[in-house]
């Protein structure tokens, strides 16, 4: 059901055919029912160490940015804020001048967001406007900041750099948008010297964040099948990094883990998912399309648990933290499962509205935020 909603078609009737799944006259299946959640003695002593109310998400998905002990925050009405990540407590909060429509990307020194109408605004780091750019469409992937410039992709699949500090056009890598993709927020991230880019068709972008030059591309999956609507095979989510590789996931396709400096591949297996993955010193973390979530091991790809009692339920991003894994649902519900057998450990519940962010690990807490605004840092006790 999530899918179908985000799936970008060509004409105003396609799209209103690809949501009528939506219909709450539609009789209901109990086998596309997101499962019920059973009572849970828990193992884990989870608690709220904060929380914070930044606004609602609206139509977007907005996750927290983190730079040093600083969370930067947005809602879709314009407010940007900074706050300690380690009470919740708030160090400024403006009206950044227009809607916003992607997540925050920050350096520690300067923060950028998309705004309406594919603007694109940069801020200090105590909140005071630094520049203000025009993308060629709708911004909806966080910008990336890294080596003096502001790295932003827009739906168009245009991937711009503008210097930091001035908002001067340094650098465009325009790529190829198949006809049909997902609309969510593909992601980017800085890596050394690189920004690896999450691509619709399934591919993996490396450019080098000083001047946008491809490093590599490569195929995390092939577009397979006889429609347009089979043929959806897009990176989801944002690449994490880590050490030297950097892994991503696809709807309709593959996990894999690729050698950051080359592309070359390490392992890819098969999944479908509409988020990102979450990567440790073990494992590779996955909560696919149907709601199971699933553990990879991280030097070769194999398989190492599935737990499926959350079949349906709309997961976000994981989070490796501590001896769990976490994921939230669309019941704004957050789930701990064992890191070693994905048995499940503990519950918690936000505000009732769906986790769709990523989710931020900071020192010794979990932070999430939620679509009506709240946003959640978690501790263990």
């Amino acid at each position: 059901m999530r899918i179908t909603e985000k799936l970008l078609a060509a004409s105003l009737l396609a799209l209103m055919a690809g949501c009528s799944s939506w219909n709450p006259f539609a009789s209901k299946d109990p086998k596309t029912e997101p499962a019920k959640l059973v009572e849970l003695k828990s193992s884990m002593a989870v608690r709220d160490a904060w929380k914070y109310s930044i606004g609602k998400g609206g139509v977007y998905a907005f996750s927290p940015a983190l730079s040093g002990t600083s969370l930067y925050v947005v809602n879709a009405d314009g407010a940007l804020a900074r706050i300690d990540a380690a009470t919740g407590r708030e160090t400024w909060r403006i009206k950044a001048g227009a809607d916003i429509t992607s997540s925050p990307g920050t350096d520690g020194n300067v923060v950028a967001v998309g705004a309406i109408k594919g603007q694109i605004l940069a801020f200090d780091a105590d909140g005071k406007s630094l520049w203000k750019a025009q993308a060629s469409s709708e911004v909806l992937s966080a910008p990336v900041v890294a080596d003096g410039i502001v790295a932003v992709r827009s739906i168009d699949n245009r991937i711009v750099g503008y210097d930091a500090k001035t908002g001067e056009r340094k650098w465009t890598v325009q790529r190829a948008t198949p006809a049909l993709t997902l609309r969510n927020a593909p992601g980017m991230v800085a890596g050394g010297a690189n920004i690896y880019v999450a691509q619709p068709g399934g591919k993996l972008l490396a450019l080098t964040a000083a001047t946008g030059v491809v490093r590599w591309e490569v195929v995390v999956s092939e577009p397979r099948g006889a429609t347009e609507l089979e043929r959806v095979s897009d990176i989801a989510g944002t690449p994490v990094v880590f050490e030297s590789e950097v892994c991503a996931a696809t709807y309709q396709g593959k996990a894999g883990c690729f050698d950051a400096a080359t592309g070359v591949p390490r392992w890819t297996k098969p999944i479908s998912t509409d988020v990102g993955v979450a990567v440790d010193q073990r494992f590779v973390f996955a909560a696919d399309d149907q709601g199971s979530v699933l553990a990879f091991a991280r030097d070769g790809g194999q398989g190492a648990w599935k737990n499926d009692t959350l079949a349906r339920r709309r997961l976000s991003t994981p989070a490796s933290y501590g001896r769990s894994v976490a994921v939230g649902d669309y019941q704004g519900y957050i789930h701990f499962l064992s890191r070693e057998d994905g048995a499940l450990l503990g519950r918690v519940s936000t505000d009732g509205s769906p986790i769709v962010s990523v989710p931020v690990v900071a020192g010794s807490n979990l932070i999430f935020q939620t679509q009506s605004g709240t946003v959640t840092a978690l501790a263990v006790e």
